[in-house]
């Protein structure tokens, strides 16, 4: 058997240096929207609801594009055709400008950020599983698959792969059979998306399969992202461009059995490029969709001259190929040139009962800190690298300060350590 090939992964986000015990903060949720929830079964409205959650601002519940064009400030794209987008700071948290931040609609494989920030914490990446029938039943039919074998073992690392790489059902089947099963892993992620604060969403199949009441939004996905970044293993297989996976155990001429790995590459065309887009310079993950109902779905994060941005996109009404990577680029484009510049609409709000780091006028009257309400357990030993044992999250009773030179991909790199993207860091020139 020939020696695996290393996985290959764009140049990313290493781990934190200091982690300072800071008290938590009881902080009261935001009200939901009393708007009841859409049925994800059928195609989304062609207009947004009268009324929408106002978490983050009320500005963000407002339908229609908000932002605030202020002079000096660069004007928006126009032929961004998306039903709903939204420009943060993904360390900040501020929101440079939405679009129907609110409006819950069918999230398609953007739903599995959350299956990752819930379920990633759990196992080790070590960890062999042999695969049963039961691991697989109830796959959708016509879901995106990356080939798990029924018998076959395959570690956690190999199937977080799958899942981020080929946005394979399969791999997240497996990983919630072992989490306890899908209505307990279900169960989990609406639970973590209700701490998150991530009101809009309603879990209904954890691989975001198209199914009745499930649904999320702009801005709920891009709190899945910005929460899932902090976890080493999560940064890892997000920015992994290609990588083997194990193929089905056979035997050789010789009678000898054999496992030939086979290559598998992300579907993230910012990250990869295809042949009517360029990779995006700068970008670091996060996760694609598409599915009938929700069309295309994407949330990336991009770093340039010290500014790490997400940039969430969720169905595009123009029908060109990758039409919502290249919506994405284009407000990815405008938020780099406008961040420092224009005044922020709302915020990212932090989880439940974690202590607030952002500005008080920012978001007023919202809640707002640092930690991903996910627990001690979750936390990265100090001075681990990406890519080691461990899911590498911070709990709500750590924070970070303070700043610590990392290395990244050879090149230097500064943390600013504010709230939550202990590992995003802003770039620094090498003298």
């Amino acid at each position: 058997m020939p020696a695996p090939k290393k996985t290959v992964r764009r140049s990313l986000l290493v781990t934190p240096a200091v982690l300072t015990t800071v008290s938590a903060l009881a902080l009261a949720a935001p009200a939901a929207s009393a708007a009841p929830r859409p049925d994800a079964s059928a195609s989304p409205s062609a207009t947004p609801p009268a009324q929408m959650s106002s978490v983050g601002g009320s500005r963000l519940g407002q339908s229609g594009t908000q932002a605030n064009l202020a002079s000096g400030v660069p004007v928006l794209p126009k032929d961004v055709t998306a039903r709903s987008w939204i420009v943060s700071d993904a360390e900040s948290g501020e929101v440079l400008a939405a679009h129907n931040a609110h409006w819950e609609l069918a999230p398609a494989s953007t739903l599995k950020m959350l299956f990752a920030d819930t379920v990633l914490p759990q196992f080790p990446k070590t960890t062999k599983h042999k695969v049963v029938p039961a691991d697989l039943a109830g796959i959708g039919s016509g879901s995106s698959l990356v080939g798990i074998k029924e018998n076959e073992t395959y570690t956690v690392h190999d199937l977080w792969l799958g899942v981020f790489l080929r946005s394979g059902n399969d791999a997240v089947h497996v990983l919630a059979a072992m989490n306890g099963g899908v209505d307990k892993t279900v169960a989990d992620m609406n639970e973590h998306a209700e701490q998150l604060q991530a009101l809009d969403t309603h879990v209904v199949s954890p691989d975001g399969y198209d199914a009745p009441g499930q649904v999320s939004s702009a801005y709920d996905l891009s709190l899945f992202a910005r929460s899932g970044l902090q976890k080493a293993d999560f940064r890892e297989y997000c920015s992994t461009v290609s990588a083997d996976f194990p193929g089905e155990t056979t035997k050789n001429k010789k009678g000898k059995t054999v496992r030939k790995p086979f290559e598998i590459q992300n579907t993230n065309r910012l990250l990869t490029g295809d042949y009517d887009i360029d990779q995006y310079p700068g970008i670091a993950g996060v996760k694609n969709g598409n599915t009938t109902n929700a069309g295309a779905t994407f949330t990336g994060v991009a770093e340039r001259d010290g500014k790490v941005l997400l940039v969430t996109v969720m169905n595009p009404e123009k029908s060109e190929h990758n039409e919502v990577y290249k919506e994405t680029a284009k407000l990815f484009d405008w938020g780099f040139k406008a961040a420092g510049k224009v005044e922020p609409v709302g915020e990212l709000v932090a989880p439940k009962g974690t202590a607030s780091s952002a500005s008080p006028e920012a978001g007023a009257g919202e809640a707002g800190g640092s930690g991903d309400g996910d627990g001690a357990k979750d936390s990265e030993p100090v001075g681990a690298a990406a890519g080691t044992d461990g899911s590498g999250g911070i709990g709500t009773a750590l924070g970070i300060t303070g700043g610590a030179l990392v290395l990244l991909a050879g090149a230097a790199f500064l943390v600013n350590r504010r709230w939550p993207l202990p590992d995003l860091v802003r770039r620094r020139t090498r003298p």
